[in-house]
C-alpha cells in the first residue's frame, strides 16, 4: 500500500519559507518533494541544500533538477547561519548537490557554511550530509575536521542496483567515503528501498555499511517524485520495515529509523 503523505500546514510553511525566500536559500524538503516536510517544519527544523538546486548528476530517482549549475553564491554561508538563528535551531542538517563542475567538488564551500553556523549559532549541531566529492581525500578531510557534529553520506540504494540508479556514482567510492568519515566523527548513512532489491540485497548492504564503520542508519520507502522517474517496483509494509530495522540492530547498528516515510535527515536531532 502506498503511504499517506500528511498535507502541509499553510501557516507553517509559509513562516519557514519567508525565512528561506528572505535570504534566497534552498531545502531540500522543498527541492527534493520531501514527504516529511510538513511535520519537520512543524518542530522548527529544515535541512539546507547549498550550492545551488541544480546537480551535475542524473540519479533515476531523485527529484533535484539536473543540468549546469550556476556560480557559487560567496555568501551563501553567511545567509545560511543566519537561517539556522532565526529558524531557532538546535540542530541543522546541512546538504549539497553534487557539484562535479567545481576544483574542488564544493567542499570547500561545504566547510565555510558549517563553520559560519557555528560561528553564529555556537550551540547548533550540525550534520554534514555530504556528496563523495569524487573520492577526494583533501576535501573529505576538510569536512570530517569541520565543525560538524555528525558525518553523513547516503548509499541509497543496494550494489545490484547501484549503476542503474546512479550512473555517475560508484557503490564502493560510497563505501571508502563512509570508512573514511567514521575514523573521526559518528556517521551515518541511508537507504532507500522500493527499487526492485531483495532481502537478502538489503542485508548486504547493512552489512557492507557496518563493515565500514557506520553506526547509524535511517531506511525509507521509494517514492516516485515524477512519471519522468524510475518506477515503484514495491511498496513495504509496516511489518517488513520493522523486520528490517530488527535486522539492522542485530547486526550492529546503534541506531536504526525505518518506515515508509523516513528520509535520511528526518528526525536526525533525535537519532
Amino acid at each position: 500500500m502506498k503511504p499517506k503523505v500528511i498535507a502541509p500546514s499553510d501557516e507553517i510553511i509559509k513562516k519557514t519559507d519567508s525565512i528561506i525566500e528572505k535570504y534566497n536559500i534552498n531545502t531540500v524538503c522543498f527541492s527534493s518533494k520531501c514527504p516529511n516536510i510538513s511535520e519537520c517544519f512543524n518542530r522548527g527544523t529544515a535541512t539546507f541544500m547549498i550550492m545551488g538546486n541544480i546537480c551535475t548528476r542524473n540519479c533515476k530517482f531523485c527529484g533535484v533538477n539536473s543540468g549546469k549549475p550556476k556560480e557559487l553564491d560567496e555568501s551563501e554561508p553567511l545567509k545560511i547561519a543566519n537561517a539556522v538563528n532565526e529558524l531557532n535551531l538546535n540542530y541543522a542538517v546541512i546538504t549539497s548537490v553534487d557539484r562535479d563542475d567545481l576544483k574542488d567538488f564544493g567542499s570547500t564551500h561545504f566547510y565555510k557554511t558549517i563553520e559560519k553556523i557555528k560561528e553564529i549559532n555556537p550551540n547548533t549541531k550540525i550534520e554534514a550530509l555530504t556528496p563523495d566529492f569524487n573520492g577526494d581525500l583533501k576535501s573529505l578531510e576538510l569536512i570530517a575536521t569541520s565543525n560538524a557534529y555528525k558525518l553523513a553520506h547516503n548509499i541509497e540504494t543496494v550494489e545490484k542496483l547501484h549503476k542503474k540508479l546512479k550512473p555517475k556514482s560508484s557503490y564502493i567510492m560510497s563505501l571508502k567515503v563512509l570508512e573514511f568519515y567514521s575514523k573521526y566523527k559518528i556517521t551515518k548513512s541511508s537507504i532507500i528501498i522500493g527499487f526492485g532489491e531483495n532481502f537478502k540485497d538489503i542485508e548486504k548492504t547493512f552489512k557492507d555499511l557496518i563493515n565500514v564503520g557506520v553506526s547509524q542508519l535511517t531506511i525509507g520507502q521509494y517514492l516516485r517524485p515524477s512519471p519522468k522517474h524510475y518506477p515503484v517496483k514495491k511498496y513495504y509494509s509496516i511489518e517488513e520495515f520493522e523486520e528490517l530495522k530488527n535486522l539492522a540492530l542485530s547486526l550492529g547498528f546503534k541506531a536504526v529509523v525505518s518506515g515508509s516515510l523516513i528520509r535520511s535527515s528526518f528526525y536526525a536531532d533525535k537519532l
